[in-house]
């Protein structure tokens, strides 16, 4: 049987304070409050913007030629899929039909969201990617939350009595070992206690 998909709406696209020349890409779940973190590089972030903001290049960027070439020998792009999620690394396929064959392309994150916003097609990511990767805001608190069974609320507590200099190496750890939503975490605390210095 099949695992159940959660269909993804594009929310927002922000640099990232974890690494440096990358972007965060904020897939959200059409229905529910889930939110999906995706590290991405500049150039598929510019491409991902400009067709977002209705801009036009004067000339084609690499996923309008990708888009135009599919156009011309009716190559439809019915669905992208992220499918796995390896050492912090997302890997999806883009889910092509032509005629009456369908046929299942191997490809980046990044790269198949560019084309999914081009052909207007849906997005899904995996219930159990979601589950480990998916994050959750407090609209109360504004705290960041995540479903993944190594993190919990108490953790958060526990970083009422660390320094800003402990949060950064707890921050710098996390991001060595690509957990991201971890590193997102510590890097809202210290910017918190920054705040409150003020």
């Amino acid at each position: 049987m099949p695992e159940k998909k959660v269909r993804l709406n594009i929310l927002g696209l922000s640099y990232s304070q974890t690494q440096s020349g990358a972007y965060a890409l904020i897939l959200g779940e059409e229905s529910g409050k889930r939110r999906l973190p995706v590290v991405i590089g500049a150039n598929e972030a510019q491409s991902i913007a400009i067709q977002l903001e209705g801009m036009k290049p004067l000339r084609p960027l690499t996923h309008d030629l990708f888009t135009s070439m599919a156009i011309a020998f009716h190559i439809d792009l019915i669905e992208v899929n992220i499918i796995k999620l390896l050492d912090g690394i997302f890997y999806s396929e883009l889910v092509c039909k032509r005629k009456n064959t369908k046929i299942k392309i191997d490809s980046r994150t990044s790269d198949a969201i560019a084309l999914a916003i081009r052909f207007k097609s849906p997005i899904y990511v995996t219930e159990s990617i979601m589950r480990k990767a998916g994050i959750l805001i407090d609209e109360n608190t504004g705290k960041l939350q995540t479903q993944d069974s190594n993190y919990d609320e108490d953790e958060e507590d526990d970083t009422s009595n660390l320094t800003s200099e402990e949060l950064k190496d707890l921050m710098n750890k996390a991001i060595a070992d690509e957990n991201y939503e971890k590193a997102s975490f510590y890097r809202d605390e210290i910017k918190k206690k920054d705040e409150n210095k003020e």
